[in-house]
């Protein structure tokens, strides 16, 4: 029977990526014949040639696009569900698990903002993101269902895994925002901005976004990193023990205060808040890449 749930887990994550890719290139379709046919247009200097986006005439693609997205997340969360059964345990036990976990987390944080915010145009990065980590487990990270190390049996998984991987996908998806925003404050100072940027909202709401979603889910990585040293307490008879990975949970932890704490105390805005929002998500990056993989300490669990 576990055999069966690891084979529907499988084949889920599978087709999950196959609808990411659709999504993928719903997004492409819709940005590429939204181009209007080049037409004059008059400007100060007389009449010049122009080429104009208009998304109107690709909202049916567009909605489609979303209608993938979600029906990814679904398949995605189908296989993350079949392989916790499979397991006979939460499925956060290796990087593999990690990794399609926090797929799931990353798509579902931007699905969950996109009902409020109008984000679709982070669409295409979100798809080709959701499908490089997939692909990256599929192919190099995957290990067979596994009982849990002893280490990893206790409730704490539950809770304090959770709730890291929530706030890793709303701290990346603030990372994406942040990125653009420098990307378009770059070519608006070139005076560059290209016409299919005008779909991208004001740098000021790009910049108001990024800090939200950091200052939405900060006190969540922060009960996080408690419930780590809680755990290691049950586990290994100590709270904290400078662990490779609980140390870089530290520094993840001071670098979005950091970021927190400069926009609200000296009102950093702009390129700077976002290049130390990029800053902290690269800390975040590190810990669950490099130290999960080639790391040493109590945390390695990527089953590498």
């Amino acid at each position: 029977m576990q055999t069966t749930w690891a084979y529907i887990s499988n084949y889920s994550i599978y087709s999950a990526m196959a609808v990411f890719a659709l999504s993928f290139l719903a997004h492409a379709f819709e940005t590429a014949w939204a181009v209007r046919s080049p037409e004059l247009a008059d400007s100060a200097i007389g009449n010049t040639l122009t080429r104009t986006f208009d998304y109107t005439r690709t909202e049916r693609a567009a909605r489609i696009a979303t209608a993938m997205m979600v029906l990814g997340f679904l398949l995605l969360l189908a296989g993350v569900i079949a392989r916790g059964i499979s397991n006979g345990h939460v499925p956060w036990g290796n990087m593999y698990e990690f990794s399609i976990t926090g797929a799931l987390a990353f798509t579902g944080a931007y699905l969950v903002a996109l009902r409020k915010h109008d984000l679709r145009w982070l669409g295409l990065f979100i798809s080709i993101a959701a499908l490089l980590t997939l692909g990256t487990a599929v192919t190099l990270l995957y290990r067979d269902s596994a009982p849990l190390v002893p280490a990893l049996k206790s409730t704490w998984l539950v809770i304090h895994v959770i709730a890291a991987i929530i706030s890793g996908g709303v701290f990346l998806l603030s990372n994406v925002i942040a990125g653009a925003f420098l990307y378009l404050d770059a070519m608006e100072r070139r005076g560059e901005r290209k016409p299919w940027a005008k779909r991208f909202p004001e740098l000021e709401t790009l910049d108001q976004l990024s800090y939200r979603l950091v200052a939405f889910v900060f006190p969540l990585w922060t009960f996080s990193v408690i419930a780590g040293a809680i755990w290691a307490e049950s586990a290994w008879g100590r709270y904290w023990g400078w662990d490779p990975k609980e140390t870089w949970a530290f520094i993840t932890w001071v670098a979005y205060a950091a970021y927190l704490h400069a926009r609200v105390t000296i009102g950093w805005r702009g390129r700077r808040a976002a290049w130390l929002c990029l800053f902290a998500g690269s800390t975040f990056l590190f810990n669950y890449v490099y130290v999960n993989v080639w790391g040493t300490g109590k945390h390695t669990y990527s089953g590498l």
